[in-house]
């Protein structure tokens, strides 16, 4: 990947989505070499304004991934776009 090899993971503690997201994740990240930054967006008037509870948001930079659920096909996309 020569784009960025770090995705961010909006969501909020207690979010079960945002729980099951991260956990699927998790093999994805260590088999294709990025790094997942998670942010709570409790707080984050910004973020809270963009997104209340349409969470989890997974982005590459600015472009969203997926929400709500893992997308394994946009994830796919998203790495093989890396390459």
């Amino acid at each position: 990947m020569n784009r960025p090899v770090t995705l961010t993971l909006l969501g909020r503690d207690g979010c079960h989505l945002c729980e099951d997201m991260r956990a699927a994740l998790q093999p994805w990240a260590a088999r294709f070499q990025f790094e997942v930054e998670e942010i709570d967006i409790t707080g984050k008037a910004e973020l809270e304004a963009r997104y209340g509870w349409d969470i989890p948001v997974l982005l590459a930079g600015d472009a969203e991934i997926c929400r709500h659920f893992l997308d394994t096909q946009a994830l796919q996309s998203w790495i093989t776009g890396q390459a």
